[in-house]
């Protein structure tokens, strides 16, 4: 900023200096031919009063001044002017008094300079009287082009102090939210950044890195609770695949090993779903999938019914050609796992609808049990969450499906909800649907 303060000054001082310039210069080459046309007239005038004018003429410093005859032989002038050449070769029209030219140089001289020519009305002839002046240079002056500078460089340093100051003044709350963001650990999570009195854009910052402190800290909760929840739910059965085979090798001959080994086995098969689903989690977590395609969820939701065993009763409610954009699998996995759930708590049928509303389609899975509290609604959505109903109906659970599902739907662009019923839980799937099926 301070760089870019002095560079548009600079660039102003520039433009003013060369329109003073511009001005002075105008001014001073007026009033230099001003100077060179008087003088000439003053010797007309003289020349009239005295037609036999010869010899050396007085003029103004600076000023040439030469008088020629009708023969264009000079018969008068000042200093070297008075003997040689006519300084100039160019005459009034005839319509004209007088004319001003610019040679560079004139005849006998060094330099640009003005040369007025005057003609005066002789009987024998006219006569011209030339007057010769130094043009102005483009500088004007040395003095005048210095003291320019020097006022120059003196605003541009002020400007550039000015917003070296101005821009540290005002970046110095940033600086101390940069420190403080800096000190700030994942041991040091509930800490938040000093937000400003002034409602300014540095005010609005410490609010967005506030905000963004907020869900870091709600993202390491989660981690945390999810990182002590799977232990626990890891612990569980090896612990008791542990207490089992410990107690076998105890008393190996009273020990019914079939028995023990489809113990173990039970205990295994539950590690293995939780870490199964904890591998799914982790993949839906990285959005680790690229591969979509257009799926009929009529016909997935036909094939999965049809091809897999309930002990409910499944009823379906279908409308043809509502299709969507995405995995296939996972589409089928978030099916399964709400499925798995309405059958668990449903007491005699779930009833499975899939319909449009506008441009989203809608899968609908609801179950005749006793539903979902409202305040639950959420809860049964975090991952390894469990309520007491559900424990009851189905210890081995892992508290991962419903979690599993919502977060592919929301890689679909969609949305997992519970919604109202008249009973049971209804569990309803929206996602948007693709454009070229929108006009099925």
């Amino acid at each position: 900023m301070t760089v870019i303060a002095g560079a548009v000054t600079a660039l102003i001082c520039v433009i003013l200096i060369t329109l003073i310039v511009v001005g002075v210069r105008g001014q001073a080459a007026d009033s230099k031919r001003n100077k060179a046309t008087a003088a000439a007239l003053r010797v007309a005038y003289e020349i009239r009063r005295e037609p036999a004018m010869q010899g050396g003429l007085s003029a103004p410093d600076d000023v040439v001044l030469q008088v020629v005859d009708s023969r264009h032989s000079v018969i008068a002038g000042t200093g070297n002017a008075l003997s040689g050449l006519p300084i100039a070769r160019f005459r009034p029209a005839e319509t004209d008094i007088y004319s001003t030219q610019a040679l560079c140089p004139p005849r006998g001289f060094n330099g640009c300079m003005w040369v007025v020519a005057v003609r005066i009305y002789q009987p024998n002839g006219d006569w011209i009287v030339y007057s010769a002046i130094p043009t102005v240079p483009w500088y004007v002056s040395p003095s005048l082009l210095l003291f320019m500078v020097c006022v120059s460089l003196l605003a541009v340093l002020l400007v550039s102090l000015r917003a070296w100051g101005t821009v540290d003044q005002t970046l110095a709350p940033v600086d101390a939210i940069r420190l403080e963001l800096a000190e700030i650990t994942a041991g040091e999570s509930g800490r938040r950044v000093t937000v400003p009195e002034n409602r300014d854009e540095i005010r609005l910052l410490a609010e967005a890195a506030n905000a963004t402190l907020d869900r870091l800290d709600s993202a390491l909760a989660r981690q945390r609770s999810f990182t002590s929840d799977a232990s626990h739910d890891l612990r569980s059965p090896i612990a008791a695949a542990r207490a089992q085979i410990e107690e076998a090798l105890l008393y190996p001959d009273q020990t019914d090993w079939p028995k023990t080994g489809r113990a173990v086995l039970q205990s295994l098969e539950r590690l293995q779903a939780i870490v199964t689903d904890l591998l799914q989690l982790a993949r839906l977590d990285a959005a680790a999938w690229q591969d979509t395609e257009l799926v009929d969820l009529g016909a997935l939701v036909t094939i999965e019914v049809a091809r897999s065993d309930r002990t409910k009763r499944i009823v379906p409610h279908i409308q043809e050609g509502v299709t969507v954009l995405g995995d296939r699998l996972r589409l089928v996995r978030l099916l399964t796992n709400l499925l798995d759930n309405a059958e668990r708590h449903a007491e005699t049928q779930v009833d499975i609808t899939v319909r449009r509303e506008d441009s989203v389609a809608v899968l609908e899975v609801s179950d005749d049990g006793a539903g979902i509290a409202e305040q639950d609604r959420d809860l049964v959505f975090q991952r390894f969450a469990r309520l007491e109903a559900s424990k009851s109906r189905d210890p081995a659970g892992t508290g991962l499906g419903l979690p599993i599902a919502r977060e592919i739907a929301r890689l679909h662009g969609g949305t997992l909800t519970i919604e109202d019923s008249t009973k049971g839980a209804r569990f309803v799937l929206r996602i948007p649907r693709d454009r070229s099926s929108q006009n099925t």
